[in-house]
């Protein structure tokens, strides 16, 4: 038997997929929305089990960077 879980639209994910130095990548803010948690407490639980991760899972973004996200893209702009 399968458990009743939230189904996320393929399309919706591809949506979130944005090239950061040449990486494809999902902010936090966006993957803690699929995973239905505050971003806050999916990186706390990152951070908690960093050894689950392999160590180019994740990068933190420049001042700049972030800046440029937001401007570019609406939804991100209460990070």
């Amino acid at each position: 038997m399968i458990e009743s879980q939230a189904i996320i639209p393929i399309g919706s994910i591809q949506q979130r997929i944005l090239e950061i130095r040449g990486i494809k990548t999902i902010v936090d803010a966006d993957l803690a929305k699929f995973y239905g948690v505050a971003t806050k407490r999916l990186n706390e639980q990152v951070k908690r089990n960093s050894e689950r991760f392999p160590e180019d899972f994740m990068f933190q973004l420049t001042k700049e960077e972030k800046t440029e996200l937001v401007a570019k893209c609406d939804h991100l702009s209460n990070i």
